[in-house]
Formats: C-alpha cells, structure tokens, sequence
C-alpha cells in the first residue's frame, strides 16, 4: 500500500475521509430542490455552477440521527462511478496524506450498513479515521434510479 491523500471531514461524532482523487470540490450549503419520488437518502438536486446534482443526505445513509443545518455544514462534491454527486456533511476538516503505518482493514466485527461503504480505518494519534469507499455508497440499483430521474431534468 502507498501513502494517500484523504479530505476529512465529520458526520455526527464519527470522523470520515474520502481519498481526495474522487473529490471534486468542496461548497458551502446551497439551495437544494426536492423532487417527488426520489429515494429517502436523497436530499434533492442542486445547481452547481450550472451543473445538476443529486445531493446525498449522509445522516440518513448512514442510520446518524438528523440535525438542524447549521453555517458549518458543507456539500463535498464527488465522484460516484464517474458521476458528480453532493454529499452533506456537518463540517470538513482537513487533508491528510496518511502512511501505509496509518492504515488498516476495518474489523472484521463491523457490521450493519455502513460496513459496505468502509475501506480501511486510520489510526492517528488521538483519533481515528473512517476512510469510505465512496464508490459503494450508492449501490447499482440506486445508481439506475438516479439516472433515470437526472435524464428527467
């Protein structure tokens, strides 16, 4: 394993990293609008520099209770099997590049719904990291039913 460049950032208590070479850009909260039939964890699209994207509401994705929005809260704009979509989180921290040391497999006691999207977890000092496999965030069937309301727009 060689060293990587992760953008951290927080949902809830848990602190996540996504390898930077699948983040576009990261936004302050913008406008989001709703659309009738889309799935719960789906916010809604937003126009991002002329661009319309589906925005993921991570609370609900990955089962953490739902909050008031907030000024620190943040879209991180990714890549998902090369499509643009928005992901909120309540606050982006930092970027790091992590050491093969740093690294490791999740345990193998992880379970639930989240354990699909975790790659490894980071040991730093003091804290851990949660590092996503952002391409498992969304699975095959939602992935088609993204595209089919986006072709819709």
């Amino acid at each position: 394993m060689v060293e990587i460049k992760v953008v951290t950032f927080k949902v809830g208590d848990e602190e996540y990293a996504i390898d930077i070479m699948k983040i576009d850009s990261v936004s302050e909260m913008m406008k989001i609008m709703h659309l009738p039939g889309l799935p719960s964890f789906i916010l809604g699209v937003s126009n991002l520099r002329g661009e319309v994207i589906p925005v993921i509401n991570t609370r609900t994705k990955f089962s953490i209770s739902e909050k008031e929005n907030n000024l620190n809260d943040r879209i991180v704009v990714v890549y998902i099997n090369d499509k643009k979509v928005g992901i909120v989180v309540d606050e982006v921290r930092e970027v790091l590049t992590l050491t093969p040391e740093q690294i490791s497999e999740p345990p193998s006691t992880v379970g639930g719904l989240k354990a699909k999207f975790i790659s490894a977890i980071a040991k730093l000092e003091g804290r851990m990291l949660i590092i996503l496999d952002i391409d498992k965030i969304i699975n095959e069937e939602e992935i088609d039913k993204l595209d089919e309301i986006m072709s819709n727009i």
